[in-house]
């Protein structure tokens, strides 16, 4: 299966959001990554429901919703409501995952877990054959624009394996630190969706190098 590319509206000009969104509606890109942040779950306050809508107003695109927020249950009806096609939640946020899991699903929106870092994928054994998407966090949360977390790669193959053991169709997501000098290894390692923020919208072409991440094309930055 072909990779999909999310780029993230955090990195975005939010004086200019609908330029950024036409700008995603108009390159190879596959997904919005929207970060949703309480400023308790996470040390950073994102945006809320009104410019979710804003964007999904604009958006050709399906919105794949991160919350970083505590007890994300109470608002996954709300979430559906203003646009979102893939809502994911915290396992280190939820203390009745798969009952979560399901009401995602009740409402008819894909369902994700994100792990922390420092969270083992071991966590989902018992729960991989429910999810759609398993986000591995490759920073820790809260901020763009930090430096790509390692470990990443050996999380990713033990958790493609935990998938192909199980028979679950989970697809495997890496948010944070992604761009054109590691989006080939982490492809070749089992991710599915590489979300890109910085790296995308710091750019001095964000289409090219939406391109370049859709096609693998690897950059090496000189030191």
């Amino acid at each position: 299966m072909n990779h999909k590319i999310a780029p993230s509206v955090l990195a975005a000009d939010f004086a200019n959001i609908q330029r950024d969104v036409e700008l995603i509606n108009n390159s190879e890109a596959d997904w919005f990554h929207i970060d949703i942040m309480d400023g308790v779950f996470v040390p950073n306050i994102s945006f809320g429901f009104p410019v979710m809508k804003a964007i999904k107003k604009h958006a050709a695109k399906p919105l794949d919703v991160h919350l970083m927020i505590t007890d994300p249950d109470r608002y996954i009806t709300a979430f559906k409501k203003a646009g979102a096609d893939v809502l994911t939640v915290h396992y280190e946020a939820c203390t009745h995952l798969h009952r979560t899991v399901q009401a995602i699903k009740a409402e008819g929106m894909k369902a994700g877990v994100a792990l922390n870092p420092h969270t083992p994928v071991q966590v989902l054994k018992d729960v991989i054959e429910e999810v759609d998407l398993v986000c591995l966090m490759s920073v820790n949360p809260g901020f763009g624009g930090q430096k790509f977390i390692r470990n990443t790669f050996n999380k990713v193959r033990e958790l493609k394996e935990m998938i192909l053991e199980s028979e679950s169709t989970a697809l495997i997501e890496i948010d944070g630190g992604v761009g054109t000098d590691n989006a080939k290894l982490l492809v070749d390692c089992g991710a599915d969706v590489l979300v890109a923020g910085s790296s995308v919208f710091n750019a001095e072409n964000p289409v090219k190098t939406i391109s370049q991440l859709k096609k693998l094309e690897t950059i090496v930055k000189s030191s």
